[in-house]
């Protein structure tokens, strides 16, 4: 299936009974925009006590489903915010899962709750965590160097916070920030402007992907920076966070970790050439 959270866009692969082999190469050819489906990444559905990797499976108890997510390049991403939401849906179409119940989902990060409201998906995406590292960030469109604050939720993310709305649509993202630096496992990089209390806009460069529409572990990873020390308190109000591919709001619940909420959207179903398929295993 194809799916989209906030033109977040991704292809839904059902392997309940885990028989596809994921190569980076098929889910490349997945991703293509011009050759294949076109998807910022793949979500693959499978059960999760039938996952290779024993992190995942000893999930199994706690979530029937994992998320196999893998970025449009073919790498392995250890989680995705609006994936998590784009899966959830799928689950409640499918009748796999309850809307009334909601779900726990397996992930390279933990287990992750999701809800369901009408529209709009919950994901439970995790605690932030702030890192040592302060890379200095720089990109096309912009002049000098910016500081930045580096969180993981757990996908690793560099904020940085812009002055005007001008200076973020002056960016230039069809080549990757410049971050010295670098974090060893890559990054995702956050562009932020705060528009008012507790409403943010931001752009994104996703390690793997390239500038997306959105980024759900981005967006609340924007929202922790921001928010900074008075998180504990005052900073647990709801935020309300636009990205080009629309909103979703952010808040913490009371056991610390960040929640996304918006919107969540299968758009099609879709039948793989099987001479196509042959092609890209």
């Amino acid at each position: 299936m194809k799916g989209h959270g906030t033109e977040n866009d991704f292809v839904v692969l059902p392997d309940l009974d885990a028989v596809i082999s994921m190569s980076p190469s098929m889910v490349r050819a997945l991703c293509d925009r011009r050759a294949g489906i076109g998807a910022d990444g793949v979500l693959r559905v499978t059960r999760t006590a039938l996952a290779t990797e024993p992190d995942v499976q000893a999930q199994a108890g706690v979530a029937e489903y994992f998320m196999d997510y893998h970025n449009a390049d073919g790498s392995i991403a250890e989680t995705c915010g609006n994936g998590l939401r784009v899966f959830g849906r799928y689950l409640e179409q499918t009748g796999l899962a309850d809307p009334g119940a909601g779900v726990t989902v397996a992930t390279r990060g933990g287990p992750r709750a999701l809800s369901f409201d009408g529209e709009h998906v919950t994901a439970e995406v995790g605690p932030a965590t702030v890192r040592p590292e302060r890379p200095r960030v720089s990109a096309e469109g912009l002049a000098g160097e910016y500081d930045s604050l580096a969180l993981d939720l757990p996908n690793p993310h560099v904020v940085v916070e812009l002055a005007t709305v001008s200076d973020l649509a002056a960016l230039r993202l069809a080549e990757p920030p410049r971050v010295v630096p670098g974090l060893p496992e890559g990054q995702n990089v956050e562009f932020v402007v705060r528009t008012g209390p507790g409403r943010l806009r931001m752009r994104v460069h996703e390690r793997g992907s390239g500038e997306t529409r959105s980024c759900g572990s981005g967006i609340c990873a924007a929202v922790a920076a921001m928010a900074g020390p008075d998180a504990g308190s005052a900073g647990r109000q709801r935020w309300l966070v636009e990205v080009p591919g629309g909103q979703c709001q952010v808040w913490w619940n009371a056991a610390g970790a960040m929640m996304l909420s918006g919107p969540a959207v299968l758009v099609a179903s879709l039948e793989l050439s099987p001479q196509w398929l042959a092609l890209h295993r």
